[in-house]
């Protein structure tokens, strides 16, 4: 039963007054397992965090991948750490060697491309690149712990339907990023500090997943725990006439969570990104050799990470933003 309520968890947690009841009714279970089997997984760091997982763009930041190239890399980590709006942040084996996402708020008075520089000031960057999301193709992290997921998926795109964002909506949105915590009643914080009803919550929580504010409210694991010790960026030279192909081919593979094309430099010369999980390196160059043989595409380059400093989720519209500029800026 582990693996089965490792795959819902990852695709959606419910949002009710008791969340481990409902999991268990459809895993066949009891709510008091469900939730020994929700704390042995997080006390196992097999699950990292479960909480609401926003889209940033959709709620007014500027974000976008960066890579610098740094000598003393435990420092420049350090101080990129510092700000509030990096998500994730990895040494990887390439001459650019420290890779990282970041957001800014939609009030920032920096900006993004100001952020960036003074970033690069502070840790001594030799060279950066600037990599904002062009297109996406796929973000979707479910790692395939069952081992029954067809090599190829149908990527679905949901036609956004328009809503307006009220004042309760930004304190559900404090609310909803927070980690689940093994209890019966997880998101009674929620409502009883907002005075609503868990209807409420729930309609309001589907309506900023039907806006796109909202990609989904699930589980996401540690990818090693999991039993998928490898991970590769693997980046494409692709034609640029081809580029919209190509990148629909390759996010149609399970093994890929992520895929967007990206800006091109005399430096950098490849557009398109993926992210691509296996249990080991070998499955993962298998995979990526099978995707080559298919796109037709012979210059590519992996991106492996060596090194995690930072991952997690950005806590939204928190006054920690403001903050780090009134003091670094």
């Amino acid at each position: 039963m582990e693996k089965e309520f490792l795959t819902v968890i990852q695709k959606s947690f419910p949002i009710s007054k008791r969340p481990f009841a409902d999991l268990a009714r459809e895993l066949g279970s009891n709510e008091e397992e469900i939730l020994k089997l929700y704390k042995r997984l997080k006390e196992e760091k097999v699950i990292r965090q479960t909480s609401a997982i926003f889209d940033t763009k959709s709620l007014g930041y500027k974000s976008s991948l960066v890579a610098f190239k740094v000598d003393e890399i435990e420092k420049a980590a350090g101080i990129i750490n510092a700000h509030p709006g990096v998500s994730h942040n990895y040494e990887r084996n390439n001459p650019y060697n420290l890779w990282f996402t970041i957001a800014v708020a939609p009030d920032s008075k920096l900006g993004l491309e100001r952020t960036v520089k003074l970033l690069a000031e502070k840790a001594d960057a030799e060279e950066f690149i600037v990599l904002p999301t062009k297109k996406m193709f796929k973000i979707s992290v479910q790692l395939d712990v069952k081992g029954d997921r067809a090599k190829k998926e149908t990527v679905k795109r949901a036609k956004k339907e328009p809503m307006t964002l009220e004042p309760i909506h930004f304190e559900m949105i404090k609310g909803l990023q927070k980690d689940i915590e093994p209890v019966a009643e997880p998101f009674a914080p929620i409502v009883d500090t907002l005075g609503i009803d868990y209807e409420t919550l729930a309609t309001e929580a589907e309506r900023m997943k039907k806006a796109g504010l909202m990609r989904r409210f699930a589980a996401i694991l540690y990818h090693r725990k999991a039993g998928f010790t490898a991970n590769a960026m693997v980046v494409w030279k692709v034609p640029e006439e081809r580029a919209e192909e190509i990148g629909e081919t390759v996010a149609a593979y399970s093994a890929v969570s992520h895929c967007y094309l990206r800006p091109v430099y005399p430096n950098w010369p490849y557009p398109l990104f993926s992210m691509v999980h296996g249990k080991s390196k070998e499955e993962v160059e298998a995979i990526v050799g099978e995707m080559a043989n298919e796109i037709g595409v012979e210059e590519y380059d992996y991106l492996y990470s060596t090194r995690e400093f930072k991952k997690v989720r950005i806590n939204y519209f928190s006054p920690a933003f403001e903050q780090w500029e009134e003091r670094y800026a």
